[in-house]
C-alpha cells in the first residue's frame, strides 16, 4: 500500500521513488486529491509566511514558481500540447497528432504565459490565511478535476491514459475521491470552498465535451491541461468572491 502511494507521490510531483508503477497509480487515481493536499500545505504554508514580509506580486510569483518546481512542470507541458491540439485544423487524428509533436507551438506558449500571468495576479490579490486557503482549496480541485474526468470521460485513443480511465470508471473510487476533496473543503472553506467544487466540476465538463468534439475523447494531455485549467479558474474565482 505505501509502495503504490509513494508511486502517486512520485507521479504528480519531483518527489522521488524506489517504483513509478503506471498501473499502481491508476488503481490509486482516486487518492489524487489526497496529493493535492499535501501539495497544497506545503506551498500554501510557503506564501502564507512569505506573504508577511514581502510584495503580494512577489509573493505570487514565488508561490507559482513553487508549484512549477514541486510538479515538474508535467501538467503544464500538457496544457501546451492541449493548446497545440486545439487550435490544429484538420481532422481529431491530426489534432491529436499535433499534440505529441516535440516541440511547441505559438498557441502552446500562449497559453502557458496566459496561466501563468493569470495564476500570479490572482494570487497577488490575497495574502495571510486567505493566501493559503487559495493555495490549498485550488491544488485539491486541481487533482479532483482529473479524477472527475477519467470517471466520466472517454480515452481518445490508446495510451499512458488508458489505465487511468478503464479504472476510473469503477464509481466507488469516484466517490471516495469526492469525499476525500468535499470535506477539507468544506471545513476550511466553507460555502466558498461548495462554490469552487461546484465550479469545478463545471469546468472539468466543458472540457470533457470540448475534448471529445476536437480530439475524440480524453488523452493524458487533455487531464494534464484539465488540472492547471481548474487551478486557475479555482483561483480566479476564490478572489473573485
Amino acid at each position: 500500500m505505501l509502495k503504490e502511494i509513494s508511486s502517486v507521490f512520485s507521479f504528480l510531483t519531483i518527489i522521488p521513488s524506489n517504483s513509478t508503477n503506471l498501473e499502481a497509480v491508476a488503481r490509486y487515481m482516486h487518492i489524487f486529491p489526497i496529493i493535492g493536499i499535501a501539495i497544497g500545505l506545503l506551498i500554501g504554508s510557503v506564501g502564507f509566511g512569505l506573504s508577511f514580509f514581502l510584495d503580494p506580486l512577489i509573493v505570487s510569483l514565488l508561490v507559482v514558481a513553487s508549484i512549477a518546481v514541486i510538479t515538474g512542470i508535467h501538467h503544464t507541458d500538457g496544457l501546451a500540447d492541449f493548446a497545440d491540439g486545439l487550435m490544429t485544423r484538420g481532422t481529431k487524428g491530426k489534432k491529436r497528432k499535433a499534440m505529441k509533436d516535440l516541440s511547441t507551438g505559438s498557441a502552446g506558449i500562449v497559453s502557458v504565459v496566459l496561466y501563468v500571468v493569470g495564476a500570479i495576479i490572482a494570487l497577488s490579490l490575497t495574502s495571510g490565511y486567505d493566501l493559503f486557503k487559495a493555495i490549498l482549496l485550488s491544488e485539491i480541485l486541481a487533482k479532483f478535476s482529473m479524477v472527475l474526468m477519467a470517471s466520466i470521460g472517454n480515452s481518445a485513443a490508446v495510451g499512458s491514459n488508458s489505465p487511468f480511465m478503464q479504472i476510473m470508471k469503477d464509481k466507488r473510487r469516484i466517490a471516495i475521491a469526492s469525499v476525500i476533496t468535499i470535506i477539507p473543503l468544506v471545513v476550511i472553506g466553507g460555502t466558498v470552498g461548495l462554490i469552487l467544487f461546484g465550479a469545478s466540476i463545471g469546468v472539468t465538463l466543458f472540457l470533457i465535451g470540448l475534448s471529445t468534439r476536437s480530439f475524440g475523447g480524453i488523452t493524458g494531455d487533455v487531464l494534464g491541461a484539465t488540472n492547471e485549467l481548474t487551478r486557475l479558474s479555482s483561483l480566479l474565482i476564490f478572489v473573485s468572491l
